[in-house]
């Protein structure tokens, strides 16, 4: 590489070093780490996964930013008719895009293998920090708030202070679908979580539980195990890799031909019986919840692969744009260059 074409691109490597510095700072300490303490959880914990959370923010981050870097760089150049005088030179003025292609076309693999391997990779630590520190979270949540409430298993906890690990007055109260709330109240009460059982145990002191119609029943001790909510829902396809990506729809196609199947057999038995009144079954309707879902799940695994690859590809897209465009809007500010790129990009 001539001297020319190392000057550039040392120029863009240390703008696009600073830029995505300051820009994942603010994004990891004013966003998420503001976000995460709001919800009760400890500064320690919030450090702990911070590092995880840095590679998620990367791959939207780095196009914007190289777009960004570009405009600069190759703006600065040419309002100091730096591109003028490389021309004078008889030297193409290619010859001096070529470090912005080969700088987007890495950083474009790099976008890719961090949407692909290191993204999964950092939100299973996060899971297995969070599940870790279970205890904690939710000792420090009790403790800045005096209440949870989870919707989905339909369980409220509200408490008067929480010393050490010990909650004081602490009210449970857990609302069934369709039934009335069952009330739980204690002086003291204490929580262990135990992980390998998936379950929580409550151990309560001098307390009474309220059944609905029925007279109030007091307790000196006792202990009461409560499973963990349920960790088995699907994951986002996000967070998932290429290859994990291709087996799930390829699992899925495999359920939906194996359903076609059946159901084309059932048709024909209902045909050659001459029972037209059982067409609506569901053995034979395709539009059945569950196969909704199923569509709906696969439509948005293809939307994720396809996504990636695009999102990975537009950091050589972005400076395809970006480097002729601020070279011919040299004058201008290289703010004013990014917006006219970029916005109708969005």
């Amino acid at each position: 590489m001539r001297l020319l074409q190392r000057y550039v691109l040392f120029e863009l490597l240390r703008v696009f070093t600073l830029m995505i510095t300051v820009l994942t700072v603010l994004l990891v300490f004013v966003g998420a780490f503001q976000q995460a303490t709001s919800q009760g959880l400890g500064v320690i914990l919030v450090l702990k996964i911070l590092p995880f959370i840095v590679p998620s923010m990367l791959p939207f981050t780095i196009p914007a930013t190289l777009l960004l870097t570009v405009c600069v760089v190759y703006g600065r150049i040419a309002g100091d008719q730096e591109i003028t005088a490389a021309k004078a030179a008889g030297i193409n003025v290619l010859s001096l895009l070529w470090p912005s292609f080969i700088l987007g076309g890495f950083l474009s693999l790099g976008s890719l293998i961090l949407s692909d391997q290191i993204i999964p990779w950092a939100e299973k630590n996060i899971e297995n920090t969070i599940a870790c520190e279970l205890e904690t979270i939710f000792l420090e949540k009790l403790r800045s708030q005096n209440q949870i409430h989870d919707p989905t298993s339909g369980i409220s906890i509200t408490v008067m202070g929480v010393r050490d690990k010990t909650l004081l007055v602490p009210t449970f109260r857990y609302s069934p679908p369709n039934k009335k709330p069952v009330h739980l109240q204690a002086e003291e009460a204490t929580l262990e979580f135990d992980l390998t059982n998936q379950q929580v145990i409550l151990h309560i002191s001098k307390g009474h539980i309220d059944f609905p119609g029925k007279p109030r029943f007091f307790v000196e001790k006792d202990t009461f195990p409560f499973p963990l909510p349920s960790q088995t829902t699907m994951a986002k396809p996000r967070h998932m890799s290429v290859k994990s990506i291709k087996s799930e729809l390829e699992e899925l196609e495999e359920k939906k031909n194996e359903f076609e199947f059946q159901r084309d057999i059932e048709v024909a038995m209902l045909l050659a019986l001459g029972d037209f009144e059982h067409f609506q079954s569901p053995e034979v309707n395709t539009d059945l919840p569950q196969n909704q879902l199923q569509e709906k799940r696969q439509n948005k695994l293809k939307t994720a692969l396809s996504s990636r690859f695009a999102l990975s590809c537009s950091c050589f897209f972005f400076v395809l744009v970006g480097c002729p465009f601020s070279i011919a809007q040299a004058r201008r500010q290289f703010l004013t260059s990014f917006f006219l790129v970029f916005l109708p990009i969005l």
